[in-house]
């Protein structure tokens, strides 16, 4: 049997646990017979399996570097990252062990990613106070005290709230609004969801967007969704699926924790699929 080559591509701003397990999953993988390789940009001619190491950001990095590389690769991420949606969506442990095992096994599945123009998402994005507050945010502070930073920077938002007009276009009309959230997977900010039947195997966005996004009637939907109770139902929200949308406005547009595009953009299912292990 061939040995396995499974390039790590490492946040470089991972602190010194981050690297700790980093060595520990080197050990790991090394153990069940794989050989590393490391790599920032592209993806290596002899690798067999691309692991990215960090958050959600890294993924994109990576999945951009398989796209060029031009053959089939599964792909896998091991979760240092602040919030690691796709992660916890995916049942991405920290147990070196047993993530290399999982990886080795070859066992893998189709994920349907979006595409902000050329950019990759891969569980949500969001136009409204949320973006807002991820534009904000200050990455020294992210630094010293993880996703606490989030909430910090949100906090800022209440002296000067933000309500952009937006119009969201898709195959079934348009919608004028002013906050618009776009699932590509079921979770949301944590282990929350605005739209629990959202697949990452689906080729489909499930949209929800708020008519008016005053303090009160987000608070509104910000305590259903902490509840686990259907945000669809309050007053002025509008939900449904689409394979592509175009969003107008002026404001900022975060996918999977980070701003990646400035209204307007549009937002398409990603032709050519991810292969996940």
């Amino acid at each position: 049997m061939t040995q396995p080559t499974v390039q790590l591509f490492v946040n470089p701003n991972a602190g010194s646990a981050s690297r700790k397990r980093v060595a520990a999953l080197v050990r790991a993988f090394e153990a069940a017979g794989a050989r590393i390789v490391f790599g920032q940009s592209e993806v290596a001619a002899d690798a067999t399996h691309v692991c990215a190491v960090g958050g959600d950001g890294t993924l994109r990095h990576v999945a951009a570097a398989i796209a060029r590389a031009g053959r089939p690769l599964a792909l896998s991420l091991y979760p240092t990252g602040t919030v690691n949606l796709l992660a916890r969506e995916c049942d991405y442990r920290l147990d070196p062990a047993g993530f290399a095992a999982r990886v080795l096994a070859g066992t893998t599945r189709t994920h349907h990613n979006g595409l902000i123009g050329t950019t990759p998402f891969f569980t949500c994005a969001s136009v409204g106070a949320d973006s807002y507050a991820v534009a904000a945010l200050s990455t020294a502070l992210k630094r010293r005290i993880g996703r606490l930073a989030y909430g910090w920077s949100f906090l800022t938002l209440l002296i000067r709230w933000p309500r952009p007009h937006l119009r969201v276009i898709h195959d079934g009309g348009e919608v004028a609004c002013e906050a618009v959230y776009i699932a590509k997977g079921r979770l949301f900010a944590g282990p929350w969801s605005f739209a629990p039947e959202a697949a990452l195997g689906d080729p489909l966005f499930h949209v929800v967007t708020l008519g008016r996004a005053t303090r009160l009637l987000y608070a509104r939907f910000l305590w259903r969704l902490v509840a686990g109770k259907s945000v669809i139902m309050l007053p002025g929200v509008t939900h449904f699926t689409c394979a592509a949308l175009r969003i107008e406005g002026d404001a900022p547009l975060e996918a999977d924790g980070d701003i990646v595009a400035r209204l307007p953009v549009d937002i398409r299912i990603d032709p050519a699929t991810l292969t996940f292990a």
